[in-house]
C-alpha cells in the first residue's frame, strides 16, 4: 500500500438534490484529500453538507458531477454490485445509532463483515480480533446480545466490528450522538487509539468541538463547500472559529 497516496480523496465533487428549480446543492465543487493513518473530523452547521460529503466518499451515495476516489478505485461511477464489495471489503462504519444485528451477540456481529463476504477470518485476523476484545473490555460480553449492553458497549462493538477487516477507512458518523459525555469521550479515545496504535485511516461527521479535538485535522465545511481546514485544535479553538463563522457577515 502506497502510504502518501491518499486514503480517500474527491475531486470538484457535486450533489444536487431535486427537480430543475427546486435544487437543493448539497455539495458545490468540493476538493479534499483523506490522508492515511490520520484522523479526521467533519464539521459544519446543519445542512453544510457534511454528511452528504462522508456518504459520497463512503460509497454509500452517488456524486452529480465530479470524482470520488477510495484508495486507487474510483467508485463515483462504479456499479452497485462491484460498489457493495468494495464497501464491504475496503469501508467501515461506526453510526449514531450502533446498527448492531440484535439477534446475534457480539462475536456474531464483530464476524458479520466476514460472514457476509463468505468467509472466516484467518488466523492474522482473528488474532487482531481477539486483540481488539480484549483492549475494548468486551472479552466477558462475547455471549451477550446488543439489548444486554450498555450504549458504550454497544458502540465499542460497533467500533471493533469495523476495524475487524482492517479497512482502508472507517466511516463515524456522529459516533457520539447517543452516549452521555464520560462514555462519549471514552470511544473517542477508542478511535484515536486506532490511529496511534494500529495505523487506521477514521473519518469522523461531528457537530461536538470536543469530539473534534481527539482528530488530526479538522475539515469545515459550510453551504456546500469546503471553508477551511485546520490543524488539531483543542475544543476551545474550535468552538471559538465556529462560532466566528456562524457571526461572519
Amino acid at each position: 500500500m502506497d502510504m502518501e497516496s491518499p486514503a480517500a480523496r474527491a475531486r470538484a465533487l457535486t450533489k444536487t438534490y431535486g427537480l430543475a428549480g427546486a435544487e437543493v446543492h448539497a455539495l458545490r465543487g468540493v476538493d479534499l484529500d483523506i490522508r492515511r493513518g490520520e484522523f479526521t473530523a467533519i464539521m459544519g452547521p446543519s445542512g453544510s453538507g457534511k454528511s452528504t460529503l462522508m456518504h459520497l466518499l463512503a460509497g454509500l451515495d452517488a456524486p452529480t458531477t465530479g470524482e470520488v476516489w477510495l484508495g486507487p478505485l474510483e467508485i463515483g461511477r462504479m456499479p452497485d454490485a462491484q460498489l457493495t464489495l468494495v464497501r464491504r471489503r475496503r469501508v467501515g462504519f461506526v453510526f449514531q445509532s450502533f446498527n448492531l444485528v440484535p439477534t446475534l451477540d457480539v462475536r456474531g456481529n464483530l464476524l458479520l463483515p466476514f460472514e457476509l463476504d463468505g468467509r472466516r477470518p484467518d488466523v492474522k485476523e482473528q488474532a487482531f480480533i481477539d486483540e481488539l476484545v480484549a483492549s475494548l473490555g468486551l472479552g466477558d460480553r462475547l455471549g451477550h446480545r446488543p439489548h444486554e449492553l450498555s450504549g458504550g458497549q454497544q458502540q465499542r462493538v460497533a467500533i471493533a466490528r469495523a476495524l475487524a477487516t482492517r479497512p482502508e477507512v472507517v466511516f463515524a458518523d456522529e459516533p457520539t450522538g447517543n452516549l452521555d459525555s464520560r462514555t462519549g469521550r471514552d470511544v473517542l479515545t477508542l478511535l484515536r487509539d486506532a490511529v496511534d496504535r494500529h495505523g487506521q485511516t477514521i473519518v469522523m461527521v461531528t457537530h461536538d468541538p470536543v469530539a473534534a479535538s481527539h482528530a488530526d485535522r479538522v475539515v469545515v465545511l459550510g453551504d456546500g463547500r469546503v471553508v477551511a481546514d485546520r490543524p488539531r485544535s483543542t475544543a476551545e479553538e474550535i468552538s471559538s472559529f465556529m462560532l466566528s463563522l456562524e457571526v461572519a457577515p
